[in-house]
């Protein structure tokens, strides 16, 4: 039975379990259930905290989880990146006042205020920069204006909690996250984890892309075809009409609609996309 650890609540909770759904895994029907077995599919889930799953796939608690490669990078454990799931992305930036810093060597003798003291200080050493990391839980944007630390390390979206804190981000992003799976360091990559990698690359593939059919005049086909050239090669069938003919491919789901446009002014007709809900590659 594979034991696999997924967020119990927070962002990547609800992403989590519908890319497991659509992946055909059972998941809970209760935010009260904790634990959830698959017997169909051979597989136990376990609902934990987001930022305790990569210290217990590290521990070898259990067999593999999903979370953000921000929480993985912060736990130091002894868990690994496996894949990218596409979801819950985030970038984590410095911020502080105007004219504080511009880039991470302006942060030598400060203090940092950081929920995620194990990204950063790891950051500062591969850097080569000596600061005095301060650790908080929850929001960080006052830290600043309570006289706390100099500089915080958070994760940015729009950036409108730190402008009206007077605050704004500056030098290279510290880290892009995402959610991710994860397996422990240094262990075999099972048959159960092989499939359930297979299946969530399966989902990840079929968000990015669709199915994209159409008819076009024989004479066309080559000029079309480069149009969509499709992942390997697109299906090209007869009609029974022999001048024209029916083709199938995959196509980037963004910029679906520039691809249809310069197909219909190719010549081709009746275009039809169909959404993809898993697929094996």
């Amino acid at each position: 039975m594979l034991r696999i650890a997924v967020p119990n609540k927070g962002s990547l909770a609800d992403p989590s379990a519908a890319m497991l759904r659509e992946a055909g895994y059972r998941t809970r029907r209760d935010t009260k259930e904790l634990v959830v077995t698959d017997v169909d599919n051979g597989i136990e889930l376990f609902y934990l905290r987001p930022r305790d799953i990569a210290v217990y796939v590290g521990s070898g608690t259990v067999d593999c989880g999903i979370t953000g490669r921000d929480l993985l990078l912060d736990s130091a454990s002894a868990a690994v990146e496996v894949m990218p799931l596409g979801f819950g992305a985030s970038t984590f930036r410095w911020a502080a006042r105007p004219n504080t810093a511009t880039d991470v060597a302006g942060l030598a003798g400060r203090r940092i205020a950081t929920s995620y003291s194990g990204l950063v200080e790891k950051h500062l050493a591969d850097q080569g920069v000596e600061a005095s990391v301060v650790r908080l839980d929850g929001a960080v944007e006052t830290a600043i204006t309570l006289g706390v630390a100099d500089v915080i390390a958070d994760v940015v979206e729009t950036g409108a909690t730190l402008r009206s804190q007077g605050l704004e981000v500056f030098g290279e992003p510290i880290l892009r996250s995402e959610a991710v799976l994860v397996r422990r360091e240094g262990s075999e990559e099972t048959a159960g984890i092989e499939v359930l990698r297979r299946r969530l690359l399966g989902v990840v593939t079929a968000r990015h892309y669709v199915m994209l059919d159409y008819d076009v005049p024989a004479a066309l086909v080559d000029r079309a075809c480069a149009v969509t050239p499709g992942l390997e090669s697109p299906t090209v069938s007869p009609l029974q009409n022999r001048d024209w003919c029916a083709v199938r491919a995959m196509v980037p789901r963004i910029g679906t609609n520039a691809v249809m446009d310069e197909l219909y002014d190719l010549g081709a007709r009746a275009i039809l996309v169909t959404d993809i809900t898993a697929c094996r590659l």
